[in-house]
């Protein structure tokens, strides 16, 4: 196991992304894991490809809700690769839903 390694959960389907007023439905690929170094919850992950959300973010928009059936965080789109899809992330609770750690 290299050290960038993590013990990571995720979601992967439907999701809206809420700006301002206006929600566009979107397809999410997302994961993320606990950092013990900050005591936070790190959560990524990429949209699907659309136009909407294209739009959006070149012009100007970078934060977004992100809401999926288990939850909702607030979350920054970043860079695009070369397939549309944007990168989404936060540093919070994610907008999916987490299992708790079984007791020992």
């Amino acid at each position: 196991m290299s050290e960038h390694e993590h013990d990571e959960e995720g979601y992967r389907g439907a999701a809206t992304l809420v700006f301002g007023e206006d929600e566009v439905a979107v397809e999410v690929d997302l994961r993320g894991y606990f950092q013990p170094i900050d005591g936070r919850y790190h959560w990524y992950g990429r949209v699907k490809k659309n136009d909407d959300v294209t739009t959006r973010v070149e012009g100007g928009a970078r934060t977004a809700l992100l809401r999926t059936p288990t939850g909702q965080a607030e979350g920054t789109l970043t860079d695009q690769d070369p397939w549309g899809r944007y990168r989404v992330g936060g540093i919070s609770t994610p907008p999916y839903k987490i299992e708790e750690p079984a007791e020992h």
